[in-house]
């Protein structure tokens, strides 16, 4: 949205809007901008959750992970969790075919695993990347 929409919208002018907009960038709540893609356009139309259990919480093994899984460009998001497992990452593929390969080539390769579960999406519900505010 533009700066003279976003004003219109919340009452400013567009001078006293672009501040606030620059303050909330300078004091860390509005973080990036960024561009959502069709993950359907984009070739990766499938969505698999994988749950991650480690053999262990030691700081070390939990640095090792997430520094591994950082680096799979298929893991759009890795979430440490409480309850039965301790990570939850989510990963996108073309088919099965692709994610089993994704899975031989690197999950099944990451530091400290013992034990994987996926769970492939049906259909997306709904999603957001908005806050409530």
């Amino acid at each position: 949205m533009s700066n003279s929409d976003l004003s219109d919208r919340v009452n400013l002018s567009p001078s006293a809007c672009h501040r606030r907009v620059h303050r909330l960038e300078a004091d860390g709540y509005i973080r990036d901008y960024v561009a959502l893609l069709d993950a359907r356009k984009m070739g990766v139309p499938t969505t698999v959750f994988v749950e991650i259990t480690l053999q262990a919480q030691a700081d070390e093994v939990l640095d090792a992970f997430e520094k591994a899984v950082s680096r799979i460009p298929d893991v759009l998001e890795c979430h440490l969790m409480a309850g039965t497992a301790d990570y939850i990452l989510k990963v996108v593929a073309e088919n099965t075919d692709d994610f089993a390969r994704i899975h031989r080539q690197h999950l099944a390769r990451l530091p400290g695993v013992a034990q994987m579960q996926s769970s492939f999406a049906l259909r997306t519900v709904f999603k957001t990347t908005a806050l409530p505010v």
